[in-house]
């Protein structure tokens, strides 16, 4: 069960580092970044969060902030499964997941 619980952090935080990866070479890049091959491959890896996103957002929030909701609901989801790791870790003993 523990491999189950790390393999999705796992995954939040590359996800999360890729949205944050974007915001950055965005801000360095500036209007062009769409052509930037890196951006693409940032973009790729967290669009599967963007769509959770976009899926969950109601209508009145805008586009171009829905990274920022992505964002948010990978750091809710990173969170939970961090206090799932622990309550794991402490009922089968914390030997166990040392090992």
């Amino acid at each position: 069960m523990l491999w189950v619980i790390v393999t999705a952090k796992l995954l939040v935080e590359v996800a999360a580092l890729a949205l944050l990866g974007q915001l950055l070479l965005g801000l360095l890049i500036g209007p062009k970044r769409h052509d930037n091959g890196v951006y693409r491959v940032l973009q790729t890896v967290a669009s599967p969060a963007q769509r959770v996103a976009d899926a969950l957002s109601p209508r009145w929030v805008l586009v171009q902030h829905r990274p920022w909701v992505a964002l948010a609901l990978l750091a809710l989801a990173w969170a939970a499964l961090t206090l799932a790791k622990i309550v794991h870790c402490l009922d089968a003993g914390v030997a166990r997941c040392l090992a």
